[in-house]
């Protein structure tokens, strides 16, 4: 699998990684496209397209606030790498990258997902004080991504908005 490029590991940098027993190409292409989001993220309620490398996510937050972001897709390589980041001042801009690639088995996706969050431990503690822990809700969002790839259905409610997933069949038509 290609090496991260983002930064050497620091403070502000978060990984998980899942293996999904699906091809390369379907993961990577239900990944890319950003409006499969809401179906497994456990907090992106919505977004919309708004040119090929650019999109609005709506996201719902502790107490049923909702920020909108825009996000911007910075590389991109078929079948085995997404960047993308926030569009805002650098200070507070996050960075994901998603790295696809064969796993060992046949047939079968390994995705490991870095993010870059702002502020480091301070900003993990703030997000702590209002319910988000990022680390942890990525790790969960990648295990409902296998969920619903796998077997159409989410069961995995952890780290999500309450009464985000109610129990709707996905078509594996990727």
């Amino acid at each position: 699998m290609q090496g991260t490029s983002l930064p050497p590991r620091d403070e502000n940098m978060m990984d998980a990684g899942v293996t999904i027993r699906r091809p390369v190409t379907e993961v990577f292409r239900f990944y890319r496209d950003f409006r499969n989001l809401p179906s497994f993220q456990g907090d992106v309620i919505a977004v919309e397209q708004i040119d090929p490398t650019t999109s609005r996510w709506t996201i719902q937050g502790p107490l049923g606030t909702r920020a909108n972001w825009t996000v911007r897709v910075i590389e991109e390589h078929a079948n085995a790498l997404i960047r993308y980041e926030t569009v805002t001042s650098p200070r507070l801009r996050t960075y994901w990258e998603l790295h696809f690639g064969p796993a060992v088995k046949d047939g079968e996706t390994d995705v490991h997902e870095v993010m870059k969050i702002p502020f480091g431990r301070l900003g993990r503690a703030a997000l702590a004080l209002i319910g988000k822990f990022p680390a942890q809700e990525m790790a969960s969002n990648l295990h409902r991504l296998k969920e619903l790839l796998e077997t159409g259905k989410i069961i995995d409610t952890s780290y999500s908005v309450a009464g985000r997933f109610a129990q709707q069949p996905y078509e594996n038509g990727c």
